[in-house]
């Protein structure tokens, strides 16, 4: 992940029923993707970030802790156009499956969301960002975290010292299953992470 980003938008709230609603129905979407499971075979994994160095760095040291087998490809964009990209790179004859791992940050994800379910590409999505997927290896943390920074300082208290462009997976190996327990019980809001999904899957090997 290149930058840790604010999640959180300015802006005028309306308090009119119909936009409500309309809010109302996007939690019920997000949750209901959240909550959807597909059975995906374990095998030659394509994954997408849009980090260029925290996100490869944990990925490519679970592959090789735990003899996954992936590839791991790094591109500064939105989660909309790094879904795109990820589906024209991806070829049945190399992976199994493609996966997109991205952070909320200030896009727009239900629209990363609509084209990965258009495009067949799994996505992943940490909210606020993927700091706090590395938080569940050492704290079951269910509290709002403001923004990136916040999610990063959280994380020093675990990880002294830690640094986004020095990621050292073997500090995470032994939280990994408890990670996931954790990450599967919190809620579509911040904080949240699909991290789990992606793990699981390189887990079955």
């Amino acid at each position: 992940m290149g930058r840790c980003r604010s999640c959180s938008k300015t802006g005028s709230r309306k308090s009119s029923g119909v936009v409500v609603a309309k809010r109302d129905r996007k939690r019920e979407n997000t949750q209901s993707r959240r909550g959807r499971t597909r059975e995906l075979r374990p095998g030659h994994v394509l994954v997408v970030t849009g980090g260029e160095r925290t996100e490869p760095a944990y990925i490519n040291g679970l592959a090789r802790a735990r003899g996954a087998r992936v590839k791991v490809r790094s591109r500064t964009d939105s989660p909309e156009n790094l879904v795109r990209y990820a589906k024209r790179i991806f070829t049945t004859d190399e992976y199994d499956s493609v996966w997109c791992v991205v952070d909320v940050d200030e896009f727009d994800v239900e629209a990363a969301h609509a084209e990965a379910e258009r495009l067949g590409v799994e996505l992943v999505v940490s909210n606020p960002c993927f700091e706090i997927w590395l938080i569940l290896h050492f704290a079951d943390h269910r509290a709002h975290v403001d923004n990136g920074k916040a999610c990063c300082r959280l994380l020093t208290k675990h990880v002294p010292g830690y640094d986004k462009s020095k990621v050292d997976y073997a500090v995470f190996d032994e939280g990994v299953e408890v990670a996931i327990k954790r990450a599967k019980e919190l809620g579509p809001e911040n904080p949240s992470t699909d991290m789990w999904r992606l793990v699981e899957v390189l887990l079955k090997y």
